[in-house]
């Protein structure tokens, strides 16, 4: 099969559904051989259903493509493996690593239960983290490979009643840009693509005001499809000189996000006390400091 990314095989987990399953059939009609890692749970996490991943399967089979059903739980590290050993048993290796698959557990910070957070984290930030660290050998013993991890604007921006996952999010960025440091020397890559797209995860954003009712009804024209071709990119050679960047998607626009860096220094010869830097030091960055936002206060237009 022809395309991008012909004799590759790609990886990409919660890939039933949404945008992983969008994801996993671009790859797939870019020639990829893909493994659709999805255990069926709830948007909660719970439950197990092997259906998804295998609908996936034969939609991409029907197409002419090939793919294999994975159920295993990336926050589980031996789950995290199986995805890699599926790989490499099936198709013989593994070229690409797309960490999409998640959980939502939102309440309001006052409100987050300790169980609620570590969940999220440990599916969105120790899912990633597993099944990165399980591939990274072989990508480092082959000389190249891609790893491309689904942040959100929730953790960019911010967002009301998600601090389980803006945290988590905010951590992937940090795993990512550390594993592109790390595995430069052996020719390996590392991105983040924030999406925006109408899913079960941003069913469960609340639609209580006027504004969040138009938020929503913006997000409901944006498809899974259009966040799949950046990924695809991001995992073909094309994208070989790609790496520790941060992409965001919104229907037919894609944007480069920034990281975080110094906009502002004051220096003061004789240093600093608590009562100078009321005076002094917070006067003249006052102008600098950014309000606090959402992420639909940023994102506000109409998508295009």
């Amino acid at each position: 099969m022809s395309g991008l990314l012909a004799g590759k095989v790609i990886a990409v987990t919660g890939a039933g559904r949404g945008i992983g399953r969008a994801i996993a059939m671009e790859c797939a009609a870019e020639g990829a051989a893909v493994v659709i890692n999805d255990f069926g749970g709830s948007l909660g996490g719970e439950g197990i259903d092997a259906g998804p991943a295998a609908e996936a399967v034969a939609k991409i089979a029907a197409s002419g493509g090939r793919a294999v059903a994975n159920v295993a739980n990336v926050a589980d590290p031996a789950g995290a493996r199986s995805i890699v050993d599926d790989a490499i048993r099936t198709f013989g290796r593994i070229d690409g690593i797309i960490n999409n698959a998640g959980i939502s557990r939102d309440a309001m910070f006052h409100k987050m239960s300790a169980i609620d957070w570590q969940a999220v984290l440990d599916v969105h930030l120790g899912g990633s983290f597993h099944l990165s660290r399980a591939a990274a050998p072989h990508f480092r013993e082959q000389g190249g490979g891609a790893f491309v991890h689904m942040t959100s604007t929730s953790g960019l921006i911010g967002n009301v009643g998600q601090s389980n996952y803006s945290a988590a999010k905010m951590g992937v960025i940090g795993l990512s840009n550390s594993i592109a440091l790390d595995m430069k020397r052996f020719g390996v890559r590392s991105n983040c693509v924030a999406p925006f797209a109408w899913s079960r995860m941003t069913a469960s954003i609340p639609a209580e005001t006027e504004a969040q009712k138009e938020r929503i009804e913006r997000l409901k024209t944006m498809t899974p499809e259009t966040v799949a071709p950046i990924v695809a990119y991001l995992c073909s050679d094309a994208a070989a000189d790609v790496t520790g960047q941060i992409f965001c998607v919104r229907r037919n626009e894609v944007f480069l996000f920034s990281p975080p860096r110094p906009v502002r220094s004051v220096h003061r010869q004789q240093g600093w006390t608590p009562a100078t830097i009321a005076d002094e030091l917070m006067p003249a960055m006052r102008p600098n400091l950014f309000p606090l936002q959402v992420s639909a206060d940023v994102f506000a237009w109409d998508p295009i």
